[in-house]
């Protein structure tokens, strides 16, 4: 008889903070995930008061309640990848960084989100350094838009490059680094995927107009969930932009503020064009 576990949905835990909006944090991870396939598990690490312009107010869980909410799941549920997006504090950082230890075979993406788009903080100095030393060592792949890799590679003066910031990274014990170039004047976004020694792939995707809420938490929930599917890592990281990009290019605008990409694109998508590059 088949294997009842095969037919599974492979499941990605995701560490985010709540976003009441969806257009990023744990509801954007929980729809992307969802859209690939794959069966989403959630642990809130925070609670935020915000709109689709900025965040107004933003309350970080209990830490102990954190890991209780992750080590119940993983008790539970065999989980084939991790992601990270906000963490909310450095103590979470450090016992999220202890439970993940103790699965050292499970792919883990972190997104580092440091700040919202509008620029709301959301880690401090000591939260940079923790996640720096105890969750990039950890990490399958760290995908910072530049702004968050200088900030990580403690160089936020810019006397660096941007290969050499990676290096920093993948000097402290990660596998990959995917650096997105949304942040940067190229007329093209140019996302560029790093391993020590060097580039494994580039890829330049049109820009597009507008501005966007949870384009990052999309693009770590994507990966992830390419990665739980048993894809390779450049192509997990080609499939994963190719579908931020049409998530995006069919993002819509709910609120007053940013446009929010349309995770489930695909389900409404009559017109059967695919991404142009």
């Amino acid at each position: 008889m088949p294997d009842p576990a095969a037919a599974l949905p492979p499941a990605v835990l995701t560490f985010a903070a709540s976003d009441p909006t969806s257009g990023a944090g744990l509801q954007a991870d929980i729809l992307t995930l969802a859209s690939m396939g794959c069966h989403p598990l959630s642990v809130i690490t925070a609670i935020t008061v915000q709109d689709t312009a900025g965040v107004e107010s933003f309350l970080a869980i209990d830490p102990d309640w954190v890991a209780d909410q992750a080590r119940c799941i993983l008790e539970d549920i065999p989980v084939a990848a991790f992601k990270m997006g906000v963490l909310g504090s450095t103590e979470i950082v450090t016992l999220v960084a202890e439970v993940v230890s103790d699965y050292p075979d499970i792919p883990l993406v972190l997104d580092p989100v440091l700040a919202s788009g509008r620029g709301d903080e959301f880690a401090n100095d000591d939260m940079v350094i923790a996640i720096r030393e105890l969750l990039v060592p950890q990490s399958t792949v760290v995908t910072p838009n530049i702004l968050e890799l200088r900030r990580l590679a403690d160089d936020e003066d810019g006397d660096m490059d941007l290969a050499e910031c990676a290096e920093v990274l993948l000097d402290s014990g990660c596998e990959y680094v995917l650096v997105t170039g949304t942040h940067d004047s190229t007329p093209d976004v140019v996302n560029t995927l790093y391993r020590r020694g060097g580039i494994v792939r580039s890829d330049n995707w049109t820009r597009l107009p507008g501005s966007f809420h949870g384009s990052g938490c999309t693009l770590a929930s994507a990966l992830a969930a390419n990665l739980a599917r048993g894809l390779d890592i450049a192509d997990a990281v080609y499939e994963a932009q190719d579908y931020v990009w049409q998530a995006l290019s069919k993002a819509y605008r709910p609120g007053m503020g940013q446009h929010i990409p349309d995770r489930l694109f695909w389900a409404r998508d009559t017109d059967g064009e695919g991404s142009e590059k």
